[in-house]
């Protein structure tokens, strides 16, 4: 479940991110349409275009939160297998030795 989640949010991302992309500026978009006829609610209009965007954007960025908020669900929970490393105890443990005493080198006299 949770590859398949995180498959889904790196796709989510990858077109969240071209949908921005494709998105004009405000700046630009302002003096693009044109006066002329009827035809300005359409979807291929430039309204209809930037609207179309705007809305997928919205759709993407709404499904790639949910998809995070299910993947860091999906994290919290316990795992089902308690077959790991870090929690197993060891298999058979050793007694520790003392550590043996380091050898004298020579005697080195302090300057005075």
């Amino acid at each position: 479940m949770q590859t398949l989640l995180l498959v889904g949010e790196l796709v989510i991302a990858v077109a969240l991110v071209i949908f921005v992309l494709l998105q004009r500026s405000e700046g630009g978009a302002l003096g693009m349409g044109g006066g002329g006829g009827g035809g300005m609610g359409g979807l291929f209009s430039p309204r209809g275009a930037a609207d179309t965007l705007t809305r997928t954007t919205t759709i993407l960025g709404v499904l790639f939160f949910l998809t995070c908020i299910g993947l860091d669900l999906l994290a919290g929970r316990p795992a089902q297998s308690t077959d790991s490393l870090l929690t197993a105890p060891p298999r058979h443990q050793q007694p520790l030795q003392p550590a043996a005493p380091a050898p004298a080198g020579p005697q080195v006299p302090k300057p005075q």
